[in-house]
């Protein structure tokens, strides 16, 4: 399996995400290739501004299987995480994050821009499907404007 293929199942959530009115950011959690967890933006539907792609899909990782870290997990997530979601994955120690889009209004390098949140074991890989990320934003945002 490659990037290409995870990152566009992190897109079919954000496409949920999209359809319910939602900021379209999808995340799908990956362990030895397999899709553990999936997510999207739920902040509406539950009124919550924790509940982002990344920590949906990292909650429900967790629980799958029952263990608060993730040291053998691939996160793709179609937007760069914001500060928050940052956090988590520095917590959660996944290995490996990967995304498709920048995000310089709420991205977490708008505060952290010469230092990594991210866990210093965790390799970042940005850019994957980039335009198709951003696609799906500008016409989120379009529609809204």
């Amino acid at each position: 399996m490659t990037d290409e293929h995870f990152m566009k199942q992190a897109l079919k959530e954000a496409e949920l995400a999209f359809e319910e009115g939602e900021i379209p950011i999808g995340a799908v959690v990956v362990v030895n290739n397999k899709i553990i967890a999936r997510g999207h933006n739920m902040t509406e539907r539950l009124n919550d501004p924790t509940a982002h792609a990344e920590m949906i899909a990292l909650t429900s990782a967790f629980s799958q299987i029952g263990a608060k870290y993730l040291p053998e997990a691939t996160l793709y997530v179609t937007v760069e995480p914001c500060l928050m979601c940052a956090g988590a994955l520095y917590w959660s120690k996944v290995t490996r994050i990967v995304w498709g889009a920048d995000d310089e209004k709420n991205g977490h390098k708008r505060i952290t821009k010469d230092h990594s949140p991210f866990h210093q074991k965790a390799e970042i890989l940005k850019g994957v499907l980039k335009e198709d990320c951003v696609k799906l934003m500008k016409d989120f945002f379009k529609d809204k404007r």
